[in-house]
């Protein structure tokens, strides 16, 4: 049904006050008019002038950040400066840990250590800190745990200073070293082992070869290998897939890395995806049973010696170093930190790799 038209009005026949009026335009306020005070009268001007500056100045809600980020303070505590004092910056970290959702056991040590520092330099500025100061912290440690331990807190605390809040360029703490820990050498598997592995590997459950492929081919250790994610594999070019190394954990994130495989793994791994289909991980499994699998695979394989995931990462590092990989490039294909002790784990490998006598 059809509402019916509504009449058209004609102004002209409604009384004067019904009649509607053309609006006017404001008059738009000139800068100058804006400029001006709000009063003639210059009492009113002068208490206006005191209450203004009766009122306490508003704290920083932020300071400047890494790379020129703003950063929110800290319970209105001012801005970490290369001057601040050792306090102060044990707040920065403190927050800064909290962030990370560091475990709590795992702040309140550092943080502890921290404290005890602050008792042997006093009120030195971050920037004053020496070698010897450190060298004074540790040395007062009971027992190698101990140092071991403050070490760790002290390292990583100027660590922050220097890579995160970017307010000191010299580290105290370079130069001192934990107490060395004998490393074991490594039992790599020889040629013929590895292939007589991956071909027991084969005969063996579906995800069995592509993770023996990837622990002794591009040596990923058996954390990175259950991270791994469909996403992770990088198939456009078929004769050199790429995998990516990430970790969730920020603190980690030195250790991420792109590893060229090649068109062997390319076969394997498409035959995993027909076979098993993963949605998400790759290997949803748990540790112990990548253990478990290695020993079956191991046995399967009529191999005597001792084989774990371990020995499937020093057989990747030994090959890699008989193809002619430094020091450097080892520890940038394992993931590993350049610090003492991992140069000398990688020295093992190279030692290995060397023609007999």
């Amino acid at each position: 049904m059809q509402r019916p038209e509504q009449p058209v009005l004609d102004e002209r026949l409604l009384a004067p006050a019904q009649r509607r009026r053309p609006r006017r335009r404001a008059k738009p306020i000139t800068a100058e008019e804006r400029e001006q005070p709000y009063t003639d009268d210059p009492r009113l001007l002068e208490l206006e002038r005191k209450a203004a500056e009766s009122v306490p100045d508003q704290l920083p809600l932020f300071a400047p950040g890494p790379a020129g980020t703003l950063t929110p303070l800290l319970g209105g505590l001012p801005p970490l400066e290369p001057d601040s004092s050792l306090e102060l910056a044990r707040a920065w970290y403190r927050r800064e840990l909290e962030q990370a959702r560091r475990p709590q056991n795992t702040i309140e040590s550092y943080c502890y250590d921290l404290v005890k520092l602050q008792e042997r330099t006093g009120p030195k500025p971050i920037n004053r800190i020496t070698r010897s100061d450190i060298a004074d912290f540790l040395g007062r440690a009971n027992t190698r745990t101990t140092r071991k331990r403050r070490l760790t807190s002290v390292r990583r605390f100027f660590r922050y200073l220097i890579e995160d809040a970017r307010v000191l360029t010299d580290d105290p703490t370079e130069g001192f070293y934990p107490h060395a820990i004998q490393l074991r050498s490594p039992v790599p598997l020889f040629a013929e082992e590895q292939e007589r592995l991956l071909r027991a590997a084969a005969e063996d459950e579906p995800w069995s070869l592509p993770a023996i492929w990837l622990m002794m081919r591009l040596g990923l250790s058996r954390g990175e290998l259950l991270a791994l994610r469909r996403d992770h594999i990088d198939l456009e070019d078929p004769e050199r897939p790429v995998v990516y190394v990430f970790y969730e954990d920020v603190t980690k994130r030195g250790k991420e890395r792109k590893l060229a495989a090649d068109a062997e793994f390319a076969a394997i791994y498409r035959e995993y995806l027909e076979v098993a289909s993963p949605v998400d991980r790759l290997f949803p499994y748990g540790f112990q049973a990548v253990n478990g699998m290695v020993e079956r695979v191991r046995r399967a394989a009529g191999i005597t010696k001792e084989v774990t995931p371990s020995t499937l990462r020093h057989t990747f590092a030994v090959e890699r170093a008989k193809d002619g990989a430094d020091e450097e490039q080892l520890l940038a294909l394992l993931g590993l930190a350049d610090d003492p002790r991992n140069r000398a784990s990688v020295r093992r490998y190279i030692k290995l790799a060397e023609p007999p006598l």
